[in-house]
């Protein structure tokens, strides 16, 4: 699964670099085209496993939690929930979300705060 990683890494990298070049740094443009593309392709590979079923356990994971993985954490975000929403876990879908952004929001202000109070 680090190959995959590594992928997903490097091509993470590459988007960063291209955009800071055209889009400049004002705005997150990398981070949103990232975000949308690696979940388009969590839905795309999710789909295709879902309905064909016929890619070994291995490609899956080094596809889905290597590269895309690697290239963002914000696929396996949207997956989670959306398979909470079809199953009928609407509370749960929008308490999943809710959480995320929140307590990542707030995890990265702590984090910061820590750093801060001891520097």
């Amino acid at each position: 699964m680090f190959v995959g990683g590594g992928v997903g890494t490097a091509l993470r990298y590459g988007v960063n670099v291209s955009f800071g070049r055209l889009f400049g740094t004002a705005f997150p443009y990398h981070t949103l085209f990232e975000n949308v593309t690696g979940s388009l392709a969590m839905g795309l590979l999710a789909g295709y496993f879902a309905f064909r079923g016929e890619v070994s356990e291995t490609l899956r994971l080094f596809l889905t939690t290597g590269i895309l993985g690697g290239y963002t954490t914000f696929s396996a975000f949207s997956l989670d929930t959306i398979v909470l929403y079809q199953r009928g876990e609407l509370g749960m879908a929008a308490l999943y979300v809710a959480l995320s952004v929140g307590v990542s929001i707030a995890g990265l202000v702590a984090g910061l705060m820590l750093v801060r109070q001891f520097s």
